[in-house]
């Protein structure tokens, strides 16, 4: 099984001109990689972008509609993206989007073949109560209704997301293996929070991670790039 890595631009960057210079870099750096790379980028760029595999930021559980700024899985079908970032701890926090909500998505994702990035995760005041393993078999029972091929599932944990403080190796091991236990299968599991090229190749080789998911560090054509040669 290859290692996974995306790239996670999030609301990044401003203009196409920059997601281009971004974009060339990391296609130039990753020619000879055995690994499996994907750039997620903001929608108005997917269009624009190829010569790497793409995934999108989200989907709607619609087909279509009077459904006001929502992309359906179909149109991402159609755009030629291959992956789709769903539940991620900012969706959840800044839109309120709850485990049904995720579950109809990944219903709908994988309705028109798109292979989903499922985020799990705990926040700060979960992991000092304790909570941990209570939130991520919530999230991930009633998350996914069921495991196929097409399914990714991240751990991200939230209090480590932008904040350098990442989640030790150790600690990502042990719960890289609970989640594995809950979710069954041949599943991939993947590990996000903080991740740069100085920590990456131990998250994938002492983890047991099957691959990453790189926030700010993806917007940095260089460093992705030591990222996804770290997972070799």
């Amino acid at each position: 099984m290859k290692p996974l890595i995306i790239a996670n631009w999030k609301m990044n960057p401003v203009s196409q001109k920059e997601a281009e210079n971004i974009f060339k870099g990391i296609r130039k750096g990753i020619k000879k990689v055995k690994s499996e790379v994907v750039v997620c980028p903001p929608f108005i760029y997917l269009s624009e972008l190829n010569g790497i595999t793409l995934g999108a930021q989200d989907v709607f559980f619609m087909d279509n509609g009077a459904f006001t700024g929502e992309i359906s899985a179909e149109m991402l079908k159609n755009l030629g993206v291959e992956y789709v970032i769903i539940g991620h701890s900012e969706r959840r926090r800044y839109f309120g989007e709850t485990d049904e909500i995720i579950r109809k998505k990944i219903s709908k994702a994988s309705q028109f073949g798109l292979k989903v990035i499922f985020c799990c995760g705990e926040t700060i005041e979960e992991k000092t109560a304790g909570k941990k393993e209570e939130i991520l078999k919530r999230q991930i029972t009633k998350g996914l209704s069921r495991i196929n091929d097409n399914i990714n599932i991240v751990y991200e944990p939230v209090w480590a997301i932008g904040t350098g403080n990442n989640c030790g190796v150790e600690e990502a091991k042990e719960t890289i293996n609970f989640i594995r236990k809950i979710a069954g299968g041949a599943v991939r599991v993947l590990y996000g929070g903080s991740v740069k090229s100085e920590n990456s190749g131990e998250y994938i080789k002492s983890s047991g991670a099957n691959g990453l998911l790189v926030g700010g560090a993806s917007l940095d054509a260089e460093e992705f790039v030591k990222i996804v040669k770290s997972a070799e």
